[in-house]
């Protein structure tokens, strides 16, 4: 036994080298450019990569559009149904009970347009929690970028949001609005929106591959998020009285901002927000989107093991 072990050759990093050989395997790994399996590329490659494989991530969002609603009678109908529904139970709990419409021109089109963009944003984040967790078998059978599932998920979500854009648009045009060049502001809102929603999705992917009770937890944590966004109620009304840091801090919520942003570009009877609000959306998209996309791939190489 002793004869063995001092017969081995340790390389700095402990490993020993192949029987016969006094080479440490780093040297002989490096010498014969091998790398480690599943090891995580750069951030460059990393990318590169994503988009060889950007029409794979659309053909796996097309499949799940199709096959989310497959089972139910009314197909994807229920994309636009759901945020109607939940909708009709805001406005009647607080636009007339609670009051909130008070003051606000159009409550019908604020309320539905609210609705519908923080829906998206939400929809996003829970799909991104199981974007990881609830693909194991694929993740595990394929060698692919792991980025592409919650990206996938999240043009899913656009797709549902884009559909119900159109009833969206028939609603404020049957509230009165006029149909005017405003609207084409929706695209770079929505824009934006979306990747501030693939940066969200990709954090939450990565939290949710490690911390599956994370999804227990998600439904309370957007619940509040959803009374702080100012989806049924102005939040110029409610904040007025409020410290200066509130309503500033109530005021840069993402939500807030791109939920905003859409309602500016539709409802003619709103104010129009502030110039530093695109601002705010920019600034969201820019440090979510980069900054979940870095913390994703930063655990790339963990994904589906163990």
């Amino acid at each position: 036994m002793a004869n063995s072990a001092q017969a081995d050759t340790l390389s700095p990093q402990g490993t020993s080298a192949p029987p016969g050989s006094t080479e440490p395997l780093a040297d002989l790994a490096a010498r014969y450019k091998l790398t480690v399996s599943g090891a995580r590329p750069g951030l460059l490659a990393y990318t590169r990569q994503l988009w060889a494989r950007r029409h794979f991530i659309v053909a796996f969002a097309n499949a799940k559009t199709r096959a989310t609603y497959s089972t139910a009678k009314l197909g994807q109908v229920w994309q636009v149904l759901t945020p109607l529904m939940n909708a009709a139970v805001y406005f009647l709990i607080f636009g007339y009970l609670v009051k909130t419409r008070q003051g606000i021109d159009n409550y019908v089109a604020f309320l539905v347009t609210g609705v519908f963009v923080f829906t998206f944003t939400q929809s996003a984040v829970l799909a991104g929690s199981r974007a990881i967790s609830d693909q194991l078998n694929l993740i595990r059978a394929l060698h692919f970028p792991r980025a592409c599932l919650p990206i996938s998920f999240t043009i899913v979500q656009l797709q549902q949001l884009l559909f119900s854009m159109i009833v969206l648009g028939a609603i404020v045009l049957g509230t009165g609005e006029p149909l005017s060049f405003k609207w084409l502001l929706v695209v770079p809102a929505l824009l934006l929106q979306f990747v501030f929603n693939v940066g969200l999705s990709l954090v939450l992917a990565r939290i949710g591959a490690v911390l599956v009770d994370i999804k227990q937890l998600l439904p309370f944590l957007l619940r509040t998020w959803l009374y702080l966004s100012g989806v049924f109620y102005s939040l110029d009304q409610y904040t007025k009285h409020a410290p200066t840091w509130v309503s500033h801090a109530l005021a840069a919520n993402p939500a807030t901002v791109y939920i905003e942003l859409i309602r500016d570009a539709l409802i003619d009877s709103q104010k129009n927000v502030p110039l530093h609000v695109w601002g705010y959306g920019v600034g969201w998209a820019v440090l979510m989107g980069l900054g979940g996309y870095v913390y994703f791939w930063q655990a790339e190489e963990r994904y589906g093991r163990g």
